[in-house]
């Protein structure tokens, strides 16, 4: 399976979930190392979007390509699974304790989890402390230009 990932240039390579575990999310708690990506190109930007104030323009973006083994047993949370604030904006602290839980059991290396910007399409969580995160490889990163329209 392959997922994507947007990036500053100079994070581009680098799958350890610091930022994440640095600044926290919709399913981390600050402290917690994730590594967050989407199932397409298309909701990877919508991400960005949401999180990026109207008039500024993300620049220096890299769109990095992740194969993820076929073989790799995935945890899936069903829209019913999730607390009724799941989607709340801001987030709430139910979703982080979820993923939190997750990266502490240790025992999947990927989460699959319902996006909140794209109803339908999922981002999948990676747990860069599990053992199998060396199979885990970046196929191709390559330099991505957000459309203007969608920051007017």
């Amino acid at each position: 399976m392959i997922v994507f990932r947007l990036s500053k240039s100079k994070f581009a390579d680098d799958l350890s979930g610091k930022g994440a575990e640095k600044c926290g999310g919709r399913w981390n708690g600050k402290g917690v190392a994730m590594v967050y990506t989407s199932e397409s190109r298309a909701l990877c930007t919508t991400e960005i979007a949401v999180h990026t104030p109207l008039g500024a323009l993300p620049l220096d973006y890299k769109i990095i390509s992740i194969e993820i083994p076929d073989e790799i047993e995935i945890k899936e949370l069903a829209i019913d699974d999730l607390p009724a604030d799941w989607s709340s904006f801001p987030h709430q602290h139910s979703t982080q304790l979820i993923g939190d839980e997750f990266i502490a059991k240790n025992e999947f290396l990927v989460l699959k989890v319902p996006s909140v910007v794209v109803k339908g399409d999922f981002n999948y969580l990676i747990n860069p402390g599990h053992i199998e995160i060396n199979r885990v490889k970046i196929k191709s990163i390559e330099s991505f230009s957000f459309d203007v329209r969608l920051f007017k």
